[in-house]
């Protein structure tokens, strides 16, 4: 919506896939102090900011303690840093569309303020300390997750990280001179969907895994499959995720 326009911004509640029990929240996050200096008596969203700066780093630090159990706690702090900072942030933010609904004023909107990444960060945390306070904790989670989990696996498997995947292919190339194959399964709604992937090594069922993308999930069973090929004792099929409750489509 315009800058001005006091009404809820339907389509970026629909982009965040939350329908505000109190839609007032949602305008309050977007509200940046430069409107309330032309507005008086309009409250800011720094407070919803300040708030949402919590619960992004809560979220995002549960999800690498429970997906990288073994990282020392200087890579996951590094982690975490990459993944809450502004730029990355501020490409969400956009992509979210926010800045369109950003109700700045005058001064502000003249100079670009729709796209300025500092502009575009804190708005974005305001929004998930709008979520929080509409609809709790998990709401929050779900939504943190779904909009940065390919930003945290890109950030894990950087410099330090762990490319399981990589890994794999360059053993199997080595070791069969082939390639090792994944089926993928999903279950759950769209907005919490789980996927489970199975890595295949010459026909065989080598590992298996899962995670909140199809990413994260191969990743899981490549790191389980590499882990069976460069032991001397590989762990039995029953120690491996379990497998999901359908079949997969098979890809390379």
């Amino acid at each position: 919506m315009e800058s001005g326009v006091t009404g809820v911004p339907e389509p970026l509640a629909t982009r965040l896939g939350h329908s505000f029990a109190d839609p007032a929240l949602l305008t309050l996050a977007l509200t940046h102090r430069s409107w309330c200096a032309e507005h008086a008596g309009e409250e800011s969203n720094e407070r919803l900011e300040f708030l949402g700066d919590s619960v992004l780093g809560l979220a995002v630090t549960d999800h690498l303690m429970s997906e990288l159990p073994h990282a020392p706690e200087g890579h996951l702090a590094k982690v975490r840093a990459t993944v809450v900072s502004a730029p990355t942030l501020a490409r969400i933010a956009q992509q979210l569309g926010l800045g369109e609904d950003l109700r700045l004023g005058r001064g502000e909107l003249l100079s670009g303020g729709q796209a300025k990444q500092s502009i575009l960060a804190d708005a974005f945390e305001a929004v998930l300390g709008a979520v929080y306070l509409d609809a709790g904790w998990e709401t929050a989670r779900r939504l943190v997750l779904r909009l940065l989990v390919e930003h945290i696996e890109e950030a894990a498997a950087g410099p330090g990280g762990h490319d399981y995947k990589t890994r794999l292919q360059e053993l199997v190339a080595r070791r069969f001179d082939g390639a090792p194959s994944y089926t993928l399964d999903e279950t759950g709604p769209d907005h919490d969907k789980r996927f489970f992937a199975t890595v295949h090594v010459r026909g065989e069922a080598m590992g298996s895994g899962e995670g909140t993308s199809k990413k994260q999930a191969e990743q899981d069973a490549a790191r389980r499959a590499w882990d069976a090929l460069t032991t001397a004792d590989p762990p039995p099929v029953t120690d491996r995720a379990p497998a999901p409750p359908r079949s997969g489509r098979s890809h390379a």
